[in-house]
């Protein structure tokens, strides 16, 4: 090591030594060998799209060798009746099972996914906005003022009255106040059509305007209406509109008694513990009946019709004994089912028909929704556990139909409903 001297004036600054090592780090070559990609040329913004590596491993197919099972041996013998032709071993259930509180988490749409926002709720020294005017009582008029032992009337002067405010979004009385311009808005609109104007399309043109209002008259003794569709045309297609189908009966298959005890059974679970046992399927059977001509099904629908002034005549009847025959078709099973309650039996979906003599288009709630499949009786039998030695339900070939006014009993029904259409139906002594 060296010193600094001075050599004339001349400083000498100490210095080390520095050698730079390099280590070699070399990669291993890759366990496969390159695969060369046949990637076409569209254009810079194809490759600076946020879909390009989506599409791209999309058109890469997966080189894995499987067998013929694709990695998941699938063994039926194990599956009750599926020789026989009942699948609803291997078919998911109609009704998912509850989510475990554990794997909700997984379940949120990715709009709620990312960065939590903190609230104003969360921030201990803010306040909501309070407004005084609201909480100021109303002033006298006349206020008594003693002074030196004499009373002295003043009249204090009258304030000017404030607006209220506009309620929070959602509150009963926001609600409230939207419905009652919605009817203002409405009546000035009917007043003068030229200002209503289409959401979307400009050029169009009210030309009539109708009221759309409940039919509380025409309220069945359930309080509301099924909604049923037929996954396959009952009858033989063809160029014109079976006009029958508009006067099908649909006849519900009855269960025995042990269906009956264990449906009852677990429907009392399901209330004692609705989150670890779910509701049961109460999925109804039908046979099904269609008139036997085109003329029959017309003049059912006659003896229906309330403002036909013969509705009650014996001769719209077309057979002797004063009854209309409908011929068995076949039998029918639920296939899928969607039940409301008479709280939401209007959010999802109405029954709307116009009624010309009024003038006015009425609607209707539909508590349940059914779609509906043909399906062998045979089949229908195992379902409801009748025993297995009865090959096939047992159904008339044909029903007599005649008809007649509803009982004291069922317009007793339909009058608690029209009085309340939905919320809690109590009967009138329950009232007293």
């Amino acid at each position: 090591m060296s010193s600094s001297q001075s050599r004339g004036g001349e400083r000498m600054i100490h210095q080390d030594y520095i050698a730079r090592i390099r280590y070699s780090n070399a990669l291993p070559p890759p366990p496969v060998p390159p695969k060369l990609l046949d990637i076409p040329h569209h254009g810079l913004e194809f490759y600076t799209s946020s879909s390009y590596a989506s599409r791209l491993a999309r058109q890469q197919p997966m080189n894995i060798e499987t067998d013929g099972e694709l990695g998941m041996p699938l063994d039926l013998v194990g599956m009750p009746g599926v020789f026989d032709g009942d699948e609803s071993s291997i078919q998911a259930p109609a009704k998912a099972p509850p989510v475990h509180p554990h794997d909700r988490l997984l379940l949120r749409p990715l709009s709620t996914l990312g960065k939590p926002k903190t609230g104003a709720s969360d921030v201990s020294f803010l306040r909501r906005t309070e407004y005084i005017s609201s909480g100021v009582s109303k002033p006298k008029d006349n206020i008594f003022l003693k002074t030196g032992g004499n009373s002295a009337n003043a009249r204090r002067p009258e304030r000017r009255k404030v607006a209220s405010p506009e309620p929070g979004k959602g509150t009963p009385a926001w609600m409230k106040r939207r419905i009652e311009k919605s009817f203002s808005a409405a009546a000035a609109q009917l007043a003068d059509r030229s200002r209503v104007k289409h959401p979307s399309k400009r050029n169009l043109k009210l030309v009539d305007a109708q009221p759309l209002l409940p039919d509380l008259d025409a309220f069945p003794d359930s309080g509301a209406y099924v909604a049923v569709k037929f996954q396959t045309n009952p009858v033989a297609s063809t160029d014109v509109y079976d006009s029958r189908m508009l006067s099908g009966l649909l006849l519900p298959i009855e269960r025995n008694q042990t269906q009956e005890a264990a449906f009852e059974a677990a429907m009392k679970l399901h209330e004692r513990d609705p989150v670890n046992n779910p509701r049961p399927n109460n999925m109804m059977d039908y046979n099904f009946f269609m008139p036997e001509n085109v003329e029959t099904g017309e003049k059912f629908r006659q003896c229906f019709d309330i403002y036909n002034p013969n509705n009650k005549d014996e001769s719209l009847y077309t057979l002797d004994d004063g009854t209309f025959r409908f011929p068995h078709l076949r039998a029918y099973e639920t296939a899928k089912e969607t039940e409301m309650t008479h709280s939401t039996k209007y959010d999802d979906e109405v029954i709307l028909a116009y009624n010309e003599t009024d003038k006015v288009v009425y609607y209707y709630p539909v508590m349940q929704r059914s779609v509906i499949r043909n399906q062998r009786t045979k089949n229908i039998a195992r379902n409801i556990g009748i025993s297995t030695g009865e090959e096939e339900v047992q159904h008339s070939d044909e029903l007599h139909v005649k008809i007649v006014d509803p009982d004291e009993e069922v317009r007793m029904e339909i009058a608690l409903y029209k009085k309340q259409p939905v919320g809690d139906v109590r009967y009138p002594e329950e009232e007293e």
